[in-house]
């Protein structure tokens, strides 16, 4: 059994398609979804339907992300965050023009059901973006933190690695998990398009809404095998890239 956490998909379906594929993966394996499944490339409600299909097969978790809690919340309401519309939204409004009143009820059920974050059996923490609470996501007051927030990251970048777990100087809120499991702020932002690693925390969310690819990691391993460049898969596209 393999435990493999696939970065933010951003409505990439062929690249997600061609990345499990590359996986070969197994009926025994367990996929961790980081969220973000919609906004971006054109194929958003195709990725939410191969996704709830899939895990009619498969061994799913799927988390929360920001851009999932746009969507979900237009699937209820109808109503079109403009913040939400001009990072992806307008394109994952297209994407549902062929389904049915049904079909979008089924997704919405999905996007329901996401979790925020997930903890496994040995201590590893996986969620889209980051918390603050210094007593661990449990803790989190503000919830939508967890699928908003970048400070985690950038501590962990700033922080030096030699750092002792027990010194005064290391942050209690990395104290809690053996491991966490990160999207939401692509690594291509740092001009890397693989997984980075900073002290415990890994980021798997390698750009694929902009020049970037979708990643699936296997977190025993640390392995791991990515999509083509996603644009490349949608050349009529612009995605996210807007200049």
């Amino acid at each position: 059994m393999r435990t493999i956490a696939i970065g933010d998909i951003h409505g990439g379906l062929k690249g997600l398609v061609q990345l499990l594929n590359k996986l070969e993966v197994r009926d025994e394996d367990e996929l961790i979804f980081m969220g973000d499944y919609v906004d971006g490339w054109s194929e958003s409600a195709q990725v939410v339907q191969f996704l709830i299909e899939l895990s009619q097969k498969i061994e799913c978790v799927f988390i929360r992300g920001n851009h999932d809690v746009w969507c979900e919340e237009w699937l209820e309401t109808g109503e079109v965050n403009m913040t939400w519309y001009i990072h992806g939204g307008m394109e994952t409004m297209a994407s549902y023009d062929d389904f049915s009143d049904e079909e979008k009820k089924e997704h919405l059920a999905f996007f329901r059901k996401l979790k925020l974050y997930h903890l496994d059996d040995q201590n590893r923490l996986f969620l889209h973006a980051g918390f603050t609470s210094m007593h661990g996501v449990e803790k989190e007051v503000h919830k939508p933190t967890l699928y908003f927030d970048r400070t985690l990251w950038e501590l962990a970048l700033a922080m030096d690695n030699n750092l002792d777990t027990k010194s005064y100087f290391y942050p209690n809120r990395l104290k809690h998990y053996h491991e966490i499991y990160i999207g939401h702020t692509p690594t291509t932002n740092f001009k890397c398009d693989i997984p980075m690693n900073a002290i415990n925390i890994w980021n798997v969310d390698t750009g694929a809404a902009f020049k970037g690819r979708i990643t699936g990691m296997d977190i025993e391993t640390k392995t791991f095998l990515q999509s083509d460049p996603v644009y490349t898969l949608y050349p009529n596209e612009k995605g996210r890239n807007k200049d």
